[in-house]
């Protein structure tokens, strides 16, 4: 059954990437991402079991920064708020990391660019994806400079890319729309699919109803683990996207000032899944490829 679902999640994958996605081009004047996704692509269906991987769900108030780190792969996404680079530095260093193979905006609001900057300009970065609607703001004309001054060219995601790194295998899901009727920034969140093995996991970043259905339409199967979406406000697609991913596991990144709503926690305790609260505590997921485990750091 497991492998069931992994075979239909990549055959919806690679049946969208051939139907293409038509978002605008992105005024960032990086390289389109999807020049590489043949290929990438290629290199996820030859990929047949996991590895050891380590997902630290930093505690970042109402913010999100994820990382997921194998034996030989760091990735990162988000970056929280302005300052808290100085944070996810410090966990790279205590941890031995040399680079991050990539960094994955999704999209740019300031609680999940405000610290990228910083680790652009204070730490290498192989690669870095990115959303198709620029915004205006402090956060993000730092993050363009420190990327200027790296060298760097960000890939604007406009179609369905797949990549392995560490064992793992990466599925970014871009929005379909150049924009949207109501909160164009957070329903423009990239949507990122990640495999070890048999375990699954998902990260919609502040994806809100219409950007959900849009995934929702894919209809990429069950997860282990699901990020849910803009931190736990409860939205009207919450209850199909709880009943579609069945996750075992959730987290919601929240603060006390601002915490997720009582709908949401019912409905996933509701649904079975155990769910975990950045604002209690920094969340650690281990996976070996074949079993999960989630618990405060």
């Amino acid at each position: 059954m497991r492998m069931a679902r992994i075979l239909a999640a990549l055959c919806g994958g690679v049946m969208f990437l051939l139907s293409g996605c038509g978002a605008a081009p992105a005024a960032t004047g990086g390289a389109n991402a999807s020049e590489s996704a043949g290929a990438d692509a290629q290199a996820v269906a030859e990929t047949s079991s996991g590895a050891d991987l380590e997902i630290v769900c930093f505690q970042a108030g109402k913010a999100d920064a994820f990382l997921l780190l194998a034996p030989d792969g760091a990735v990162l996404i988000d970056c929280g708020e302005k300052g808290f680079g100085r944070t996810i530095l410090a966990e790279l260093e205590r941890r031995g990391v040399e680079k991050l193979d990539c960094m994955i905006i999704t999209h740019f609001d300031q609680d999940h660019v405000g610290g990228a900057a910083r680790i652009i300009n204070n730490f290498p970065v192989s690669r870095i994806l990115q959303n198709n609607s620029p915004k205006d703001s402090e956060e993000y004309e730092k993050y363009l400079k420190a990327v200027a001054t790296a060298g760097i060219e960000p890939e604007t995601v406009r179609e369905n890319l797949s990549f392995v790194i560490g064992g793992a295998s990466y599925t970014v899901n871009p929005p379909k729309r150049a924009d949207y009727s109501d909160s164009d920034s957070n329903n423009s969140s990239l949507i990122i699919s990640v495999e070890n093995g048999a375990n699954r996991f998902l990260f919609t970043g502040d994806a809100e109803d219409e950007r959900t259905e849009e995934y929702l339409a894919l209809d990429w199967g069950q997860y282990d683990f699901l990020k849910v979406p803009h931190h736990g406000r409860w939205q009207e697609t919450l209850p199909l996207l709880v009943e579609t991913t069945a996750p075992r596991y959730a987290v919601i990144t929240s603060s006390d000032d601002e915490p997720e709503d009582a709908e949401t926690l019912e409905l996933l305790k509701t649904s079975g899944a155990e769910t975990f609260l950045t604002r209690t505590g920094q969340v650690i997921v281990r996976s070996d490829g074949a079993s999960l485990s989630v618990e405060y750091a």
